[in-house]
């Protein structure tokens, strides 16, 4: 089924697009930049109005241009029709598909509900570890667009999390072991985030490019400003051409100022939306290595219950590492805390030639990974491309697009 836009909505959009530029640049730090209105009204409307089954055909170089939109399955057969209608839009408007005036966007509207709701979790939280790095406590807001504020998600690229963090730039500010990966705790990696938005920050002079630099990379920013000779996002979304600054990179801050204005009103777009409640949980430092069936079984937590609450644990890991917080309901807290205590006052027991810890950085990570080399194993880190060094340019709207020109 397809719809076709008359000149009466296209009017409206128009209209629509200058207004909501005037107000999300009155209520927000975050200005609409000239030249960037049609693009957040766009992106609006791919996280309001067009569902998982609705594909829309637009021009990428002009987001007020959309085609059609196109009623369909994501299948074999419904990749077909796609591809129909855009021979048909092609023929229609005499375009050349080599020029790449013609693209399709999969709505997330669904998606966009889903992580709304789960960010009534952390947001409160989360809103105060911005204020107290001094950032805009709207940058809480900016999972909506990496990840759904699904802590345990996880793109094709490496990147996890709900903040999305490559393992070389999640190094740089979290603890990432066998054990204990810290981009997937939301807390503690919202305040990685906030420091590293910071220094974007400080490093690009303003806010539409430090966080277009969280996506594609601090590097590649300067050098899009070295090429282009310009700080201005707008000048270097048109002017700068290079292989890793695609389209993905180029909407960044557009989908951000989108997704920040919808969560700020989130009643008028979804009126019957409920988020839920905020997660309380208090933090007991575990002061040495100790079994986690130590802890849960005189606690009566179940290991589900224990792993949603600490999902930077493994979930296959047997021991807590010296450090960790672990992470427990309010009525758990003084049990864990007592054996926590109990954990300290107890002898460390000592086997000959045996070393029990998980963490990577431990003993035993260190003789497993020198045998491992020994017999030519490779033991070496994921490659990264993220964060300060190298472009991470898929969001959560681009990993749901069904085709690419």
């Amino acid at each position: 089924m397809r719809f076709k836009f008359t000149l009466c909505s296209s009017l409206i959009f128009v209209l629509l697009t200058a207004i909501f530029g005037r107000a999300v640049a009155a209520e927000s730090t975050f200005a609409v930049l000239p030249g960037l209105e049609a693009a957040v009204a766009f992106w609006r409307q791919i996280f309001t109005r067009y569902g998982t089954g609705d594909v829309v055909f637009f021009d990428p170089f002009d987001h007020g241009k959309i085609y059609s939109v196109l009623r369909v399955p994501d299948t074999d057969e419904g990749r077909a029709l796609v591809e129909r209608e855009r021979a048909r839009i092609l023929a229609n408007y005499d375009l050349n598909e080599e020029d790449g005036r013609v693209k399709t966007q999969r709505g997330v509207k669904e998606q966009f509900i889903a992580g709304l709701k789960i960010s009534g979790r952390y947001m409160s939280k989360m809103r105060q570890i911005f204020r107290d790095e001094g950032l805009p406590v709207e940058l809480a807001y900016l999972p909506l667009v990496e990840s759904s504020f699904n802590v345990r998600a996880r793109s094709t690229a490496g990147a996890v999390g709900m903040w999305q963090f490559m393992p070389d730039t999640g190094k740089k500010f979290l603890r990432i072991t066998d054990t204990v990966d810290e981009r997937r705790d939301p807390l503690v990696s919202t305040r990685a985030a906030a420091r590293l938005l910071g220094e974007n920050r400080k490093l690009l002079g303003n806010w539409p490019l430090a966080i277009t630099a969280y996506n594609h990379g601090t590097e590649g920013i300067f050098r899009a400003i070295d090429v282009v000779g310009t700080r201005d996002l707008v000048e270097i979304i048109r002017r700068y051409q290079s292989p890793t600054f695609g389209f993905a990179s180029k909407n960044f801050y557009a989908e951000f100022l989108a997704a920040a204005d919808i969560a700020r009103n989130s009643e008028v777009h979804f009126p019957f939306l409920r988020p839920h409640p905020p997660l309380s949980l208090h933090e007991i430092e575990i002061k040495r290595q100790v079994s986690i069936q130590s802890l849960l079984k005189p606690a009566a937590v179940s290991q589900s219950d224990f792993f949603e609450w600490n999902p930077a644990l493994s979930p296959t890991a047997t021991m807590i590492p010296a450090g960790y917080r672990v992470k427990v309901p309010p009525e758990k807290a003084g049990r864990f805390a007592i054996l926590q205590r109990r954990t300290l006052d107890s002898p460390v027991k000592k086997k000959s030639g045996v070393v029990t810890r998980n963490d990577t950085g431990s003993a035993s990570g260190k003789i497993a990974a020198k045998y491992k080399k020994a017999r030519g194993a490779s033991v070496g880190a994921a490659r990264s491309a993220g964060g300060s060094s190298t472009s991470k340019s898929t969001t959560v709207a681009q990993r749901l697009k069904i085709a690419s020109r």
